[in-house]
């Protein structure tokens, strides 16, 4: 099978983002990925760090929040057509992601002490439990695997916005109940959370395989990739926190 064809779930790793590179000489590595990993995800604590001081010194930090949360998206977006712009693009969406990721970590700092670092916690564990299942080949990613994975990531994303939706408008259905403190809401985060961690089963194994196929400023977009899926397994992991304290 052609390396263009091979399908994922993350954005950052569509057909469209990687194919038509074979020919250059200058091919993306692993140790790049990871050496742009550390790189973003200093940036993001930075900017988190930030976040944190101002809100220390009394200053409204929801519009940094916000505004990191926009910053974000439109980086992403920007990554995922103007891939060619990725090593700049890239840093600019952690640094906005910092800012987000800073103002939500401080609300739940807030009302549940300790949890930010617990959810950091099990966020790092994930990632390197994951990696040590691809690696030794306990779980193996194949055709049947992606495309489960694919449908289960595809109705996820469809009832979060549903349920984002409906509550914005103050509608009651069994979506908005997604939203409280029931056994039903933490039960859907925590099979969430697992679609998270095995998403970065796929950011792997994609990796693996276009590892020296493709230039090597497409490490930056791959760094983004695993960004992705690593803030969502962060955000769940908060999510289920936040629900179990309330119960």
């Amino acid at each position: 099978m052609a390396l263009y064809t091979y399908k994922t779930s993350n954005p950052a790793f569509s057909r469209d983002v990687w194919k038509g590179y074979a020919s250059t000489s200058n091919k993306m590595t692993v140790n790049g990925i990871i050496v742009k990993s550390f790189f973003c995800i200093l940036l993001v604590i930075t900017t988190a760090f930030i976040t944190w001081k101002l809100e220390i010194i009394g200053f409204n930090i929801n519009s940094i929040m916000y505004g990191g949360l926009i910053g974000a998206i439109f980086f992403s977006l920007l990554t995922a057509f103007i891939h060619r712009l990725a090593a700049i693009l890239v840093p600019l969406y952690a640094l906005s992601l910092g800012f987000f990721l800073g103002g939500i970590s401080i609300y739940a700092e807030s009302k549940f002490k300790g949890m930010p670092i617990q959810a950091i916690g099990v966020t790092i564990c994930t990632f390197f439990f994951m990696l040590f299942l691809y690696k030794s080949k306990i779980v193996k990613v194949t055709e049947r695997f992606r495309s489960v994975l694919v449908v289960a990531i595809s109705i996820i994303m469809t009832i979060y916005a549903l349920s984002w939706a409906l509550h914005y408008f103050n509608i009651e259905t069994p979506f908005t109940i997604l939203d409280n403190s029931s056994y039903l809401a933490i039960g859907f985060n925590i099979i969430a959370s697992g679609v998270a961690a095995f998403t970065l089963l796929l950011d792997f194994d994609f990796i693996e395989r276009k590892k020296n196929h493709v230039p090597r400023y497409m490490e930056w977009v791959a760094t983004w990739g695993l960004l992705v899926t690593l803030v969502w397994v962060y955000v769940e992991a908060l999510r289920i926190m936040k629900k179990i304290a309330l119960n």
